[in-house]
């Protein structure tokens, strides 16, 4: 007889949290890979090119105004890989601990420069998802709920590693 359910609603949580951080991981790095940049409509080939849209993501990022133009390539050209990446690996849900940690850590990231813009007063596209975003409060309590989220995953995937599972766990014989 097994001694608890194997869907808590801390496992309930932590699936649902992959669920939702993993399909908008995966999403945002396609859509800047992928997603026909606006500069060149006309040309077919330009159009759907994966290094015109990696260069039109650069400059979403050097408009932060936070690094220098080799640590804008730098992270233009590795971080919608890395999200692709990231978000796959968070929905096959293999050394959990880890990729939960390090999505927890880009969101926050991400959540800083993004709150450090908009008290800037920037008036720049968020890149966020390769459409024209403007920075707005909603942007900024978006990605808050989103860090907690990621952060809320986290803890209770290591609280979670703590606990024997309870399929594997061995049973009490019945006195």
């Amino acid at each position: 007889m097994m001694q608890s359910s194997p869907f808590t609603p801390r496992r309930v949580f932590i699936l649902i949290g992959r669920l939702v951080l993993a399909s908008i991981f995966i999403y945002a790095g396609y859509s800047k890979l992928f997603f026909p940049n606006r500069l060149f409509s006309s040309w077919f080939m330009i159009k759907f090119s994966v290094s015109s849209n990696l260069s039109n993501f650069a400059l979403q990022v050097a408009a932060y105004k936070l690094l220098s133009p080799a640590g804008v390539d730098f992270v233009a050209h590795t971080l919608p890989f890395t999200e692709v990446i990231l978000g796959l690996l968070l929905l096959l849900g293999s050394g959990l601990r880890i990729w939960a940690t390090a999505v927890t850590a880009i969101m926050a990231g991400f959540w800083i420069v993004v709150t450090r813009a908009y008290l800037l007063h920037m008036d720049i596209n968020c890149g966020c998802f390769a459409t024209p975003e403007p920075l707005t409060f909603k942007t900024v309590i978006r990605d808050a709920l989103l860090v907690a989220l990621a952060i809320l995953m986290t803890v209770f995937t290591y609280l979670e590693a703590r606990q024997p599972h309870p399929w594997s766990a061995p049973e009490k014989a019945a006195s």
